[in-house]
């Protein structure tokens, strides 16, 4: 599990689309703070598709800091 403090760009040489998943999210509030965190798992045809693979927390700064990334990557504004 990883809490995301910042983000950084980094240009890659060979890009792929990797297989799709499924992703679970919560929010929850810890010490008057809002967080987001999102759960990944694993592909149906692993032995255990329900185990959760990785796990990512964001706070309200680099929630802001996904969201401008975001609207950049999909030209949302």
């Amino acid at each position: 599990m990883a809490m995301i403090r910042k983000f950084v760009e980094r240009s890659m040489e060979r890009n792929s689309i990797h297989d799709e998943i499924e992703a679970r999210y919560s929010i929850f509030e810890r010490d008057g703070r809002s967080f987001l965190q999102i759960d990944t798992y694993g592909r149906e045809s692993r032995e255990m598709p329900e185990k959760k693979s990785q796990s990512i927390q964001l706070d309200r700064g680099s929630g802001l800091e996904l969201l401008k990334i975001l609207k950049q990557a999909f030209h949302l504004d």
